[in-house]
């Protein structure tokens, strides 16, 4: 116990000196905490920071996003990834709104019944805005922990995150925890890092395992298991008059769900050519007039996520011929598009 304390004692006392000025830390709102966490999932602070910002002064309380329509918060989260974390926002955004009167609840228990918000969101909210002791276990504290106790159990497996998150109650410290889980995974992403870590300068280096054992570099251990996919796109974009293009949500459970895109088709390979896409162009469009038909890119455009690499092209389709379902291509920024296609129609209209 005692050595609990001092290892809590020693961290909150380097966090003091040494944390970022970040936003979010200047206050125990509970809104604006969560706001906070659910945009840094799977999302590096120094991107978040801009997304945090604008979220926050377009919606400055949960009130205010659970009055927003998913198109405007989805536009928002354009070109963070993992669209299902902007839909859950907003549906969590509602549920306090309208069932908890504005108010989040206080007890770890009720935070993780959310939509969006797992063991570590819920002990972030719970310790960071309520002072509830509830250790958070992320990346950082993976690496902190295994490093520093010379852990070699892997953190994906089944016996993993059971074993870290007692070890980190272990060491939380009860009557300030909000401070003790920020400063361990401050410490996480700034010493204890996955490459280079500042072992020199470290205030653990006289206790650390794996320093002393040449361990730093194989921990943690984390197991390998996902292949990763590829897919290849081709995209049907119509250019009425350079006025009007179409496009279509995209509702099935895969990438993107609920962003905006060109019609698609998805090959088994990369190469297509005119003769493969006119008559994909005849079934979208039912075009009855002349049209030009023309690759915009004569390479594939490269484009990876988690676990996928995308192969993307782009054909334009020209045509004077006046069809429904088109949306003004000066309008398009109305709409949340991936990425990828956010940065053809860039490349495209300039």
């Amino acid at each position: 116990m005692r050595e609990n304390h001092k290892f809590s004692n020693t961290l909150k006392m380097w966090y003091l000196m040494n944390k970022r000025d970040l936003p979010w830390r200047k206050s125990r709102d509970p809104y604006l905490i969560w706001l906070s966490e659910i945009i840094l999932q799977q999302t590096r602070i120094a991107q978040g920071i801009s997304y945090y910002e604008k979220f926050v002064e377009e919606f400055t309380d949960v009130f205010a996003l659970a009055k927003a329509d998913e198109k405007q918060v989805l536009n928002l989260w354009q070109g963070l990834g993992y669209y299902s974390r902007a839909r859950n926002l907003l549906s969590t955004a509602r549920y306090i709104a309208s069932d908890c009167h504005g108010k989040f609840p206080d007890q770890y228990a009720k935070l993780i019944q959310l939509k969006g918000i797992g063991d570590y969101t819920a002990s972030a909210i719970a310790s960071i805005a309520f002072n509830k002791p509830h250790a958070t276990v992320d990346g950082n504290v993976y690496r902190v922990l295994s490093r520093y106790f010379g852990l070699s159990t892997p953190i994906n497996n089944s016996k993993g995150p059971k074993e870290f998150k007692e070890l980190a109650q272990q060491l939380l410290d009860k009557l300030d925890p909000g401070t003790h889980n920020q400063a361990l995974m401050e410490f996480g992403a700034l010493v204890c890092t996955p490459k280079n870590p500042k072992c020199d300068t470290c205030v653990f280096n006289n206790s650390c395992q794996a320093l002393q054992n040449n361990m730093v570099s194989a921990l943690p251990v984390k197991i390998k298991k996902i292949k990763n996919k590829t897919r290849f796109l081709h995209y049907l974009v119509l250019n009425r008059e350079n006025i009007y293009t179409r496009i279509r949500q995209r509702k099935n459970k895969d990438i993107w769900q609920h962003l905006y895109e060109f019609p698609l088709y998805e090959a088994t390979d990369v190469l297509m050519d005119y003769s493969d896409i006119e008559p994909l162009v005849a079934k979208e469009f039912g075009l009855k007039e002349t049209y030009t038909l023309k690759r915009f890119n004569l390479e594939p455009v490269v484009h990876k996520l988690t676990h996928q690499t995308l192969f993307a092209s782009f054909w334009i389709i020209q045509t004077n011929e006046n069809l429904e379902d088109t949306t003004k291509w000066n309008d398009l920024s109305e709409y949340a598009l991936p990425v990828l296609l956010q940065n053809f129609v860039d490349k495209y209209q300039n």
